[in-house]
């Protein structure tokens, strides 16, 4: 189990990357939350199997279809009590 910081910058909001990133942590059994920051950037924090965070960071060099990522930066953090993945505001 590990929890990842997910910082991801380029055209990512007002695209549904947040709704469409909960889908995807749903589909890969992560818990966590998406927040778009003031900057243009989407905040994710996601934790779960490390063969899911891959395959959802994968998605996250992706996102939605009018989405434009630029990059994607990650960082280890300590476990969370989260019980589910939701969109922060």
């Amino acid at each position: 189990m590990k929890n990842l910081r997910i910082l991801v910058s380029g055209k990512v909001q007002g695209v549904f990357f947040r709704a469409s990133a909960r889908s995807e942590a749903k589909a890969q059994n992560l818990v966590g939350f998406a927040k778009n920051l003031p900057d243009g950037d989407v905040l994710i924090e996601a934790m779960g199997e490390e063969e899911s965070l891959e395959k959802f960071l994968k998605w996250c060099s992706r996102g939605p279809i009018m989405a434009q990522v630029n990059s994607v930066k990650t960082e280890e953090i300590p476990l969370s009590d989260f019980t589910s993945f939701d969109i922060n505001y």
